[in-house]
């Protein structure tokens, strides 16, 4: 076998090896893609407390609080977050999002719906004491290098009488 043949052999087995690859990197993107989302309004809540609490935790030991509500696999357990309503924004794929926060407290609960759970939160209204049922996107936290302040935010919320 010369040179030559040697080259196309060798670049034919990298285009099979780089076609399988493609193909099963692909299978496993639209596998994902058509994943089930997350039923979070189906689960059973892992805890309830009151919004300044759930801040508070965060802000005194963020690895403890982040040891307590997020499983193994690092997803977010459900919680129900009480608080007083003290912003509504909508976002920009029309979500609402809900500020929980007590006057006083450093920061808040930021409480994202989603698209279906909107309709709910329509007749909120600032200063209304509510309780969310979401999982945690992240946690507060303080920057006294810039002097800002980070909510902890929920999201997948709905709300719950």
């Amino acid at each position: 076998m010369g040179i030559e043949e040697k080259k196309m052999s060798l670049i034919t087995k990298l285009l099979v090896v780089g076609l399988v690859c493609g193909v099963l990197g692909g299978g496993y993107g639209l596998y994902l893609f058509n994943m089930p989302h997350r039923d979070v309004q189906a689960v059973a809540v892992f805890a309830e407390l009151d919004a300044s609490i759930l801040v508070a935790e965060f802000l005194n030991d963020a690895n403890t609080a982040n040891e307590k509500y997020l499983d193994a696999t690092g997803e977010s357990k459900v919680l129900l977050v009480s608080g007083v309503v003290d912003n509504i924004e909508i976002d920009g794929i029309d979500q609402k999002v809900i500020l929980l926060k007590n006057s006083g407290d450093q920061a808040g609960v930021s409480c994202t719906f989603t698209l279906e759970t909107n309709a709910k939160a329509d007749k909120i209204q600032v200063g209304e004491s509510i309780s969310v049922k979401g999982v945690i996107r992240s946690g507060a936290e303080i920057d006294t290098d810039f002097d800002l302040v980070e909510d902890v935010i929920l999201e997948k919320c709905d709300i719950v009488k």
